[in-house]
């Protein structure tokens, strides 16, 4: 008898835990409340467990396609100093840890196609309010939808973790950011320079440079919440311009399409209840100090898909999984907060941090653990490459 699942939210790991369950042999559901299944105008990082995550729901020939992998990243002070260079492997290594930067919309796109094309049924316009533990979910217009498993995968403001009770914190910090796409301008996409991931440290500010594609760059411009020219929609051009000057032209570029997020941490006394589980931001949104909400978010997804392969037993299989996977979420939240505070780090402090041998030593391995997880389900896959490796033609051929 096939199973069925009633998903809350279209988002990465929505749509993730759908292909993963449909391709398993569940029958799926997902509500968006939203007309149509979209992603804001941002970049978004993807490291290697995220990578394997996306391969084994076959969403990663789809979401790396024209991507260009930055070679390194490079922080710099005001000056322009250097205060940390750390290379990346490239795409067609066959060890290390990668990290592929894409566009938001394009990595939504990907999984949802593999979602789709499992058979998942997205109803758009479809607001879930509540969820109860015996497996139902409750619409905005009052319908009940029953299953063998319900999902909250809605956001760091989720109604289906609020409603079975499963928040235990939810911290605001004093930081946040305004994220854009910007176009490149007479091929700087394809330079040298060009394909560096960067960011700059002036004050309490960070300026992040992302290369996406060929065509378009992500920009991330953070700032305290209580500086009210840093966190102002629109972007307040004249003074990140004098903060960062020698990004003026790419700043003067920004478009009209914008908004400014407030970093939030969210804590769960549990995981699932009953038949009822959240994922994602719903269940542990984190700061960006590791790059890693989204891709713990996709690789927790597939582990829960997993886990009910294991079991026909929703309950046993919902415990099994919060047991194995939140100590390595949590791992990543508590590392990427340690990481983040960017605004109120001195950057003669980053300095010293990253250039004292031991004590870096240390820290890069707690920081590289999440990159290194492994989803269950996906411990035999081969690695996967993409097809075109930023244009080399002695890239290996992708894993099937």
């Amino acid at each position: 008898m096939t199973r069925h699942a009633e998903i809350a939210g279209a988002g990465f790991s929505g749509l993730t835990m759908a292909a993963a369950l449909a391709q398993r042999g569940w029958s799926v559901r997902v509500h968006e409340r939203s007309p149509e299944v979209r992603a804001f105008g941002a970049g978004i990082w993807t490291w290697e467990n995220g990578v394997r995550a996306l391969a084994n729901i076959r969403a990663a020939d789809d979401a790396f396609a024209d991507c260009n992998p930055p070679p390194r990243y490079l922080e710099r002070d005001a000056e322009q100093r250097i205060i940390r260079s750390l290379p990346f492997p490239p795409p067609h290594s066959d060890s290390g840890v990668r990290m592929f930067c894409v566009t938001r919309q394009r990595l939504l796109m990907a999984i949802h196609g593999a979602a789709t094309r499992a058979g998942v049924d997205v109803a758009t316009g479809s607001e879930v309010v509540s969820a109860r533990p015996e497996g139902e979910l409750e619409t905005a217009d009052g319908k009940t939808f029953r299953a063998d498993l319900v999902v909250g995968a809605d956001g760091v403001n989720s109604k289906v973790r609020d409603s079975l009770g499963l928040l235990r914190s939810r911290r605001t910090h004093a930081d946040g950011a305004i994220r854009v796409l910007v176009p490149h301008e007479g091929g700087y996409g394809d330079t040298e320079e060009g394909k560096l991931l960067r960011s700059w440290w002036n004050g309490r500010r960070r300026l992040l440079y992302t290369p996406c594609t060929s065509d378009v760059f992500y920009l991330c411009f953070t700032g305290r919440v209580r500086d009210g020219q840093a966190s102002r929609v629109p972007l307040h051009k004249e003074s990140w311009i004098r903060h960062f000057p020698f990004m003026e032209s790419m700043i003067d570029r920004v478009g009209d399409e914008q908004r400014y997020d407030v970093f939030e941490t969210v804590e769960s006394r549990h995981w699932r209840v009953g038949r009822a589980a959240v994922i994602g931001d719903a269940g542990h949104a984190m700061v960006p100090g590791l790059g890693q909400g989204c891709g713990m978010a996709i690789c927790n997804a597939l582990s829960l898909a997993s886990h009910l392969v294991d079991h026909r037993d929703v309950e046993r299989a919902l415990t099994e999984w919060e047991t194995r996977w939140r100590p390595v979420t949590e791992h990543a939240q508590l590392w990427s907060r340690i990481s983040w505070p960017l605004t109120q780090i001195p950057v003669g402090a980053a300095r010293w941090a990253f250039k004292t041998p031991v004590f870096h030593d240390w820290v890069a391995i707690q920081r590289r653990k999440p990159s290194h997880v492994v989803p269950h389900g996906s411990e035999n896959d081969a690695r996967w490459f993409p097809r075109n490796a930023a244009g080399d033609p002695s890239a290996p051929p992708r894993a099937d």
